[in-house]
């Protein structure tokens, strides 16, 4: 029977080095620990399919009672699906390749035919091609959705792709794990609330996703009374020049007694920056995208009344950015009076920590507290 370090040195191998690479800089070089953080990852993303398992048999059975409907099947005695039109080729070659695999199984049916066919192709019933569709019958299927076609079907796609990663054991350490969940549940909701409310309760997703093994302090939460509007304007966050960090990937804002949902990612550093309208139209001359953004930075602060002189600038993501994460809820502050802010400058946490909490007091009380600046 090998060892611990015999054992994780046989499976490092099988499971190969440049797999592993990503876990092991996570973990800070230990192979033990980021061994752990990969099973972590492999847990949460089996979770994860689960969750969707159960979306995909009420998707299709939901679109397929609407269709049923629809195409009078009861009355006609022909499945909506071989039906010529309108439905279209495409569902009649999905449709007959399924037939003709369950065929040689000996196992052709209605059910059968109606089970085995992929997510992919209830999600496609929802693209452009088939508005008409939509329009008639399948809308009729969301009755909680905000009626709009595209809003649906962007949803699914959404989680199409989500479902492929987890299908090819993509590692879960750059997805925003709740947030694909939320979208799962949102999606649910859009059919049935009572199984959407099902799902919630029966979920292990968010509760393996708290018990991440190793967590890198790679967020800045920044007192923001100022900035917060600033980014709410622009997408940047601005201090003093000089002002010292540690690397880190994200910043959060805590403004009013809370910290806010936006927790943009880092895509610019820039340093001692003239804070001047004549600096502002030099850097709008600039070809380069990043310069031009400044200049509305600079524009922006001071149309809010912010002073000239020399600042330092975070340019950040934004909402439609797919590296942008939001939190579910503004985390509260409940501490009161003089010198009881959560940071009066700036506090490093991690992401995963403000994902999983449901108040400032979840990141001073769970394990490692936030270290001030």
């Amino acid at each position: 029977m090998p060892d611990v370090d015999d054992a994780v040195s046989i499976v490092w191998k099988r499971l190969s080095e440049p797999r592993m690479a990503p876990y092991l800089k996570k973990a800070g070089g230990s192979r033990f620990a980021a061994l752990a953080v990969y099973e972590w990852s492999t847990r949460t993303a089996a979770a994860a399919f689960e969750d969707i398992g159960h979306l995909e048999v009420l998707l299709r059975n939901t679109l397929d009672d609407r269709l049923r409907e629809h195409f009078h099947e009861e009355r006609c005695g022909i499945p909506w699906f071989l039906r010529a039109t309108p439905v279209g080729d495409r569902v009649a070659e999905a449709v007959q390749k399924e037939r003709a695999r369950l065929r040689r199984e000996q196992n052709e049916s209605r059910d059968q035919i109606v089970a085995g066919l992929t997510f992919g192709f209830w999600s496609a019933l929802l693209g452009t091609k088939y508005e008409d569709l939509w329009r008639e019958c399948l809308h009729r299927a969301f009755p909680h959705a905000s009626g709009r076609r595209k809003d649906v079907a962007l949803e699914l796609d959404a989680v199409r792709k989500f479902r492929n990663r987890i299908a090819h054991h993509d590692s879960m350490l750059n997805v925003d794990v709740p947030f694909e969940t939320r979208r799962i549940f949102r999606l649910a909701r859009y059919m049935d609330p009572e199984v959407a409310d099902w799902l919630e309760r029966r979920s292990r997703v968010l509760e393996l996703y708290r018990d991440r093994p190793v967590q890198v302090e790679d967020t800045v939460v920044v007192a923001a009374k100022q900035a917060w509007p600033l980014y709410e304007k622009c997408h940047a966050y601005v201090c003093q020049a000089g002002r010292t960090f540690r690397e880190v990937d994200r910043i959060a804002f805590y403004a009013d007694q809370e910290i806010k949902l936006d927790v943009p990612m880092v895509v610019h550093r820039r340093d001692h920056v003239e804070w001047t309208t004549a600096a502002s139209a030099r850097l709008r001359a600039s070809q380069d995208g990043r310069d031009q953004r400044i200049a509305d930075v600079i524009e922006e602060s001071r149309a809010q009344g912010w002073t000239e002189g020399r600042y330092q600038v975070f340019l950040l993501t934004h909402g439609r950015d797919p590296r942008h994460r939001q939190l579910p809820v503004c985390l509260p502050h409940t501490v009161v009076g003089r010198g009881t802010a959560f940071t009066q400058r700036q506090r490093y946490t991690s992401l995963h920590a403000l994902e999983t909490a449901d108040s400032t007091a979840d990141l001073c009380s769970s394990g490692k507290q936030p270290s001030p600046g």
